[in-house]
């Protein structure tokens, strides 16, 4: 297992980011322990969350995944041997999404109080705010870049126009620009991302670390029929993926993941960080079993042809 570069930074990752948005919602504190010491033991360095994990949760006010994460850190005194990611705009109770700079700079300090560090290694643009200029949400992440809190910025959600003119505006004006995309992107999900997104993480060489990259847990085979949604608190997002595409696409992971012996979560996500634009794919776990079957993909053996088979038959067109 090779750590790749996170775009144009210069923050060395392994090829899969662990997605915190279950601390805190579907695992405790103790287990999200349990859980990150096992990922972090397993080799992998990468953490991904959000200001806003887990505020859907009945009781939660935003805030919980970092904290967790930030009590982790604590306990073990390892914050310089990972590498944390966090994102800011999401609406936190306010009932918009912000991106203006006095908001950023407050949220920041919010997220660095949580995560009990000095510094936020990849800050991240979580939503488009399109009441704020670019200009002065890239000037807030100057801001804080200048000042050792954030060392580099990413961005999340943002449509391909947006996104290209925020890459422009950054170097029109000199302002601090987006090392790293965020998009929602998997097997199933590969429109959006592969029809113009993708072209411009390329062209920009920005490091794609994808979301959903198990969409919700359906491409593991765990989700075959309507009866299967009740298994986890996540089952009502799959529903839309149980289509004769879905079914198609399943087929194709049981076939590979017999032949290669392994799971089929371990063969989709294999699939992503074979892609030519994907660094490391986010994914997250909520216990032991199912963080070894991802674990195993960055060194899993498959061929070309088995990721050809894959993605013809991921194909949506």
């Amino acid at each position: 297992m090779q750590k790749r570069q996170l775009g144009k930074s210069d923050l060395q990752v392994y090829p899969i980011t662990f997605g915190g948005n279950v601390f805190g919602w579907t695992i405790d504190e103790k287990t999200s322990f349990e859980i990150l010491d096992a990922f972090i033991g397993s080799g992998f360095n990468f953490i991904d969350t959000a200001d806003v994990y887990s505020r859907w949760a009945e009781g939660n006010q935003g805030g919980e995944s970092e904290t967790i994460i930030g009590n982790w850190l604590k306990k073990n005194n390892n914050r310089d041997k990972v590498i944390i990611a966090t994102k800011v705009g999401s609406d936190m109770g306010s009932g918009k999404k912000d991106l203006s700079k006095k908001y950023i700079i407050k949220a920041a300090e919010d997220s660095l109080k949580r995560l009990q560090t000095d510094y936020i290694d990849l800050y991240q643009t979580h939503w488009d705010d399109p009441t704020t200029p670019i200009e002065e949400t890239l000037e807030a992440y100057d801001q804080l870049i200048k000042e050792g809190k954030v060392r580099f910025i990413g961005a999340s959600n943002l449509s391909t126009e947006r996104l290209q003119a925020s890459m422009r505006i950054s170097f029109e004006q000199k302002l601090p620009t987006y090392v790293t995309f965020q998009p929602h992107y998997n097997l199933y999900e590969r429109e959006v991302f592969e029809e113009s997104l993708e072209e411009v993480c390329l062209q920009h060489n920005l490091g794609v670390i994808n979301y959903y990259s198990l969409a919700s847990g359906f491409l593991t085979g765990k989700y075959r029929s309507e009866a299967d949604l009740s298994k986890s608190q996540r089952g009502s997002g799959v529903a839309k993926y149980l289509d004769a595409r879905g079914q198609k696409i399943l087929a194709a992971l049981d076939k590979v993941a017999a032949e290669l012996n392994t799971s089929q979560a371990t063969v989709a996500l294999a699939w992503l960080i074979h892609r030519p634009s994907v660094t490391a794919p986010i994914v997250s776990a909520t216990n032991l079993k199912q963080l070894e079957s991802i674990t195993k993909a960055p060194d899993l053996s498959i061929t070309q042809e088995h990721l050809d088979f894959l993605t013809k038959e991921s194909a949506w067109h």
